[in-house]
């Protein structure tokens, strides 16, 4: 990303979150640290249960408390901790400064108020424009995210939208007061495939005009190859690899991501007659996680993986700018790292 790229946006470190249950606490992000740039996508991969939206929405204050409760960690924006704001003070942050994407648009929306009232709010909240002004804001932001007559639809009702153009009504909240950064978990899960790919394309054409920083969190690794310039990988509440997005499809090194990819259309085995699965059940969060989490269906699986989880290190010689594993084995030769 050039210059940019050394111009931090985030710095989140060592964030631990835990869920209070009647089945025990959920060890739900166990130590997650990354920072991003100015301009950058970064993806956050995984299955479901991987951690990725209790991360996403810990970094705002998004989750109920109880049962949540985030036990250590800092998250660095504009140079204050957002961990240690109160509730009045985050919401400053939220919307106006950091949008924030869900996962589903029609729950995202209300269904009694107008497309029109929910987009001119946060712009009379945040920014104090008159209701002219909000107004005109509006129909700007539905023409920017591809809404057509979009003057005429500020009155309609989420009910009277479809699917993609809920969501990109969604986007035009989250985009209303200029964000610094744009968090989206998982915008495109519930479209069908053509919408998902307009949905796609548009945020490519959002970032190429705004200049926006992107956190993408996704299961899918073949959204993350379109869209992201790093990708971070989670799994069991942990970062398990992080690289640049070509890094990752180019020279996976963690066994997870390499099974991942096993699992995308056109990334069998040679002679392979079917897509691969991955073995076995993820893990239960009830547990306190010592071990590494992977271990049990993993096939590079050693006795020092299954007594003690490895920290997030640095790959030496690797011609990537960032490329990170949590693994004790090099799967290239199935032997310990060094």
């Amino acid at each position: 990303m050039g210059i940019a790229a050394l111009v931090p946006v985030w710095t989140v470190k060592n964030l631990k979150t835990v869920l209070h249950t009647q089945d025990g606490v959920v060890h739900a992000v166990n130590g997650i640290s990354f920072e991003l740039s100015e301009g950058e996508l970064l993806a956050v991969v995984g299955e479901s249960g991987s951690g990725k939206s209790v991360t996403m929405m810990s970094l705002l204050q998004l989750l109920p408390t109880p049962p949540a409760e985030i036990i250590s960690g800092s998250v660095y924006f504009e140079g204050k901790n957002l961990l240690e704001l109160s509730t009045a003070d985050i919401r400053h942050f939220r919307g106006a400064k950091i949008g924030f994407i869900f996962q589903d648009p029609m729950t995202s929306l209300n269904p009694v108020f107008s497309v029109g009232f929910q987009i001119m709010e946060p712009l009379r909240e945040h920014l104090g424009m008159s209701k002219k002004q909000a107004r005109q804001r509006a129909v700007e932001l539905l023409e920017l995210v591809g809404i057509p007559s979009a003057g005429d639809r500020l009155n309609d009702f989420p009910h009277q939208f479809s699917g993609g153009m809920r969501q990109r009504v969604v986007i035009a909240i989250a985009l209303s007061c200029d964000p610094k950064v744009l968090i989206a978990d998982e915008p495109t899960t519930a479209l069908d495939v053509t919408v998902q790919a307009q949905i796609l394309e548009l945020v490519r054409d959002l970032r190429q005009k705004l200049g926006m920083t992107i956190i993408w969190i996704t299961h899918d690794l073949g959204v993350a190859a379109g869209i992201a310039d790093r990708v971070m990988v989670m799994y069991g509440g942990f970062a398990v690899e992080h690289a640049d997005v070509k890094e990752i499809f180019k020279n996976p090194r963690h066994p997870y991501t390499s099974a991942l990819l096993e699992t995308l259309p056109g990334h069998e085995s040679e002679g392979a007659e079917r897509l691969r699965s991955i073995d076995g059940q993820p893990p239960d969060l009830v547990i306190k996680p010592v071990s590494c989490p992977f271990a049990p269906r993993c096939a590079y699986a050693q006795d020092i993986c299954r007594r003690e989880n490895p920290k997030l290190t640095s790959i030496e010689n690797s011609d990537a700018d960032i490329h990170e594993i949590a693994c004790w084995v090099d799967i290239e030769s199935g032997s310990l790292r060094k």
